[in-house]
């Protein structure tokens, strides 16, 4: 029981440290979107993300016996991810770093709320109190101005967002029946090839190789694309998706503090109250599973318990 305890505890240490790289990241890729476009982006980032696995993966072979889970977790997992980062990097053009990552946010209480659904069970009170705050801090954060005021960035990062919770999901599905490194590569894979196929047509494609694009993208490839998911789906071999979006409700906390100590971004009193109410629509999803055991009593003994 220690043992399962330690490994939980590692994986969730290990997963706030993700949370704090993705967070951090999100100031330096808006930074670096002046200078190249949004997929073309995105395929440099998982390309080199994809070449660095490959080359710093222990050796593969005799790790593929289960090839069939293996090839549909990781192309799952691979267009959940592509989604995902297409949506949010595109979303960044045209909304601020703590606000994407706030919206960004929004996948951890989707993650219950997408998992009910698959159960075809409606989600408990608490996890429906979640859903409504979260959706009223999204209003505060976006509509300052009204529905008229709602940022094209704001609707493809809730865009987004859904593709992270499935993600999640999808990893949190398949990282206990396959080996992680091997789902890692193949899911980082499949996000490339997706990049690669669609940034030459679907974009008007461009690309200027200044310091803050050659910077952002080693950021990016190395730190939060080849080690994060790496760990990320080791860590849901030891974890549940529920904590796994828990401690991932750190990353847009993470981002504000990046923005606002990089470019002195300030939120404005109802954007504040509004990611507030994100936050804890998040943390009331997801702290309904940390209950506190009840003592066993001598009835409960008498009881068979």
């Amino acid at each position: 029981m220690r043992a399962a305890e330690g490994a939980s505890w590692r994986a969730d240490l290990a997963l706030a440290g993700i949370a704090f790289v993705w967070g951090a990241t999100f100031v330096v890729v808006k930074e670096a979107l002046h200078d190249a476009s949004t997929l073309l982006f995105l395929c440099l980032r998982f390309s080199l993300a994809t070449v660095a696995l490959a080359l710093t993966a222990r050796p593969l072979a005799g790790r593929f016996q289960d090839r069939r889970p293996l090839a549909v977790g990781g192309l799952v997992a691979g267009l959940c991810l592509f989604t995902g980062y297409w949506l949010q990097t595109l979303g960044l053009r045209y909304t601020t770093p703590s606000k994407s990552a706030f919206l960004t946010g929004l996948s951890i209480v989707m993650v219950p709320a997408l998992a009910s659904a698959f159960r075809r069970r409606l989600p408990g009170p608490t996890e429906a109190a979640g859903i409504t705050a979260a959706t009223l801090g999204m209003g505060l954060l976006t509509l300052e101005d009204g529905f008229g005021s709602i940022n094209p960035g704001d609707l493809l990062t809730v865009g987004c967002a859904g593709g992270f919770a499935l993600h999640i999901l999808a990893v949190g599905h398949w990282a206990p029946r396959v080996n992680y490194q091997a789902l890692t590569l193949v899911q980082i894979a499949t996000a490339t090839i997706l990049c690669a196929l669609t940034f030459w047509w679907a974009e008007s494609w461009y690309l200027r190789l200044t310091p803050r694009v050659v910077s952002a993208l080693l950021v990016t490839g190395l730190l939060a694309t080849a080690l994060a998911f790496s760990v990320q789906t080791w860590a849901q071999q030891r974890t549940t998706p529920t904590h796994t979006a828990l401690m991932f409700a750190l990353e847009p906390v993470f981002a504000w503090l990046t923005s606002y100590a990089v470019t002195g971004e300030r939120l404005s009193l109802r954007q504040t109250v509004g990611a507030g109410l994100i936050l804890s629509g998040i943390l009331a999803v997801e702290l309904k599973s940390l209950k506190i055991p009840r003592p066993v009593t001598r009835r409960d003994h008498t009881r068979g318990l």
